[in-house]
């Protein structure tokens, strides 16, 4: 609980300032105390009641054509990886979670831009969803193809809070479908969903004080944080 409550708040407001990357940072915090299996199982509800609730602060910026897109991939991409996820072997999913960091790394530092066309909202958005029941790396996938309709702001955080609760349903049901699904994990996770909420609530409040230039600074610090805490649990 002293590790779960205070990642579980950054989670939320990281998220909502940034769009992304919360949720990978509270992941990989999590599996250096657990199993990555556990850790994924209590980010599910955790996540998926802070993007709701997030949803709701941004109801009217949803742009709801993009959304329908993006759900119509990601749905099956986070039910086919959840229970490919309870069959995996930790110390791959552990791997994958480290190549996953590092590729973050990567692409801020040597300045990596990905533009996927609008085109491949289903495919993307099925990819998205795969990898976030398997690593929890969803966003590097969904923040770009996002993006690259033209979203920003509001209208983009709020759009990305459709398909990233579509995801933490459908990977929880995945986890479900595999029987790894436990009670623990869903309670811890009702915990880390409050402590999001609450984050959501301090983001919002930090985006009228961080200015726009403020924000690729921040993406930085949370990808070289999520790389550290990804080795740091491989030890």
């Amino acid at each position: 609980m002293t590790v779960l409550v205070p990642l579980a708040l950054l989670a939320g407001l990281l998220t909502t300032v940034a769009g992304m990357g919360g949720g990978v940072m509270l992941l990989l915090g999590l599996s250096m105390f657990m199993d990555p299996l556990t850790a994924l199982m209590i980010t599910g509800p955790g996540l998926l009641l802070g993007n709701l609730h997030r949803l709701w602060l941004y109801r009217e910026h949803v742009q709801r054509p993009i959304a329908k897109r993006f759900v119509a991939g990601a749905v099956p991409g986070a039910l086919i990886g959840g229970m490919l996820a309870t069959a995996a072997p930790e110390v791959l999913l552990r791997v994958a979670m480290i190549a996953l960091a590092g590729l973050a790394v990567a692409r801020v530092v040597f300045d990596w831009t990905w533009r996927p066309p609008a085109a491949a909202m289903v495919p993307g958005g099925a990819t998205a969803g795969f990898a976030t029941a398997t690593v929890g790396g969803g966003g590097l996938v969904a923040g770009p193809l996002l993006l690259s309709t033209g979203l920003t702001g509001r209208p983009y955080v709020a759009t990305a809070a459709v398909g990233a609760a579509s995801i933490h349903i459908s990977r929880l049901a995945g986890y479900g479908a595999g029987g790894a699904l436990e009670v623990e994990p869903l309670l811890l996770g009702l915990v880390a969903a409050a402590c999001i909420s609450a984050g959501n609530l301090l983001g919002d409040k930090a985006r009228s004080l961080i200015p726009d230039v403020a924000v690729p600074r921040l993406e930085v610090g949370v990808v070289v944080g999520c790389l550290g805490l990804a080795l740091l649990g491989m030890v």
